[in-house]
């Protein structure tokens, strides 16, 4: 199995899920996605999570982003699951989860780890842009719950920094400043950044975030 990289095309699939079934490419169409995977259905940690994400849809749709889970469970065993979450969440699942019984797109997207369990997905996490490229790979132990206001904040960096010539720095949220990249003269910058910047050394200045007033 080759394995993904940043900047490698999604496998594309097409599977049953708890909304019937999805091509994956097709699915995201031209938005951006995350794909993030389960070690199984009816498990606390996980509970939690697609609750989350589902009160999170807002947020995932003002940055044109879809998002879809995994689990090597069944759709029957998926579905029963979603009552429970939107039960003890108090929310309403309201996004796609895959069936991966015989583990196919486990394995396509390298989500079970044999040195941690020999079946079960470890919490892996896709960031996929509109052109089908990996931008960001994640990955967690099944006993940690992910935080969905990193994976905002990272989109929110993504789409930024994929449309502007600049980067992020550490702990940067939207509206913050941000740092030009070191391939543009001082001279170009002057006329790219109108916002004005700051030299604090020659690689590293900073401006007001771009695409913002």
């Amino acid at each position: 199995m080759a394995t993904l990289r940043l900047g490698d095309v999604a496998p594309d699939f097409t599977a049953q899920s708890s909304q019937g079934e999805i091509n994956f490419h097709e699915f995201l169409g031209d938005s951006w996605g995350i794909l993030f995977s389960h070690p199984a259905d009816y498990t606390p940690v996980c509970t939690t999570e697609l609750g989350t994400v589902a009160k999170y849809k807002d947020e995932f749709e003002k940055r044109n982003t879809k998002v879809i889970a995994l689990s090597v469970d069944g759709v029957e065993s998926h579905k029963g699951w979603i009552n429970d979450i939107n039960e003890t969440q108090n929310t309403s699942v309201n996004f796609p989860i895959i069936a991966d019984e015989d583990r196919k797109i486990a394995q396509l997207y390298d989500m079970i780890h044999p040195n941690a369990d020999a079946t079960l997905t470890v919490r892996s996490v896709y960031v996929i842009a509109p052109d089908k490229t990996i931008k960001l790979m994640i990955t967690y132990p099944a006993s940690t719950g992910r935080n969905f206001d990193e994976l905002l904040r990272v989109i929110d960096s993504l789409q930024l920094t994929a449309y502007h010539k600049v980067a992020t720095p550490a702990n940067w949220k939207h509206g913050e400043e941000v740092v030009i990249s070191p391939a543009i003269s001082s001279e170009d910058a002057k006329n790219i950044f109108i916002k004005g910047f700051k030299e604090v050394k020659p690689y590293l200045r900073l401006t007001p975030q771009p695409n913002i007033d």
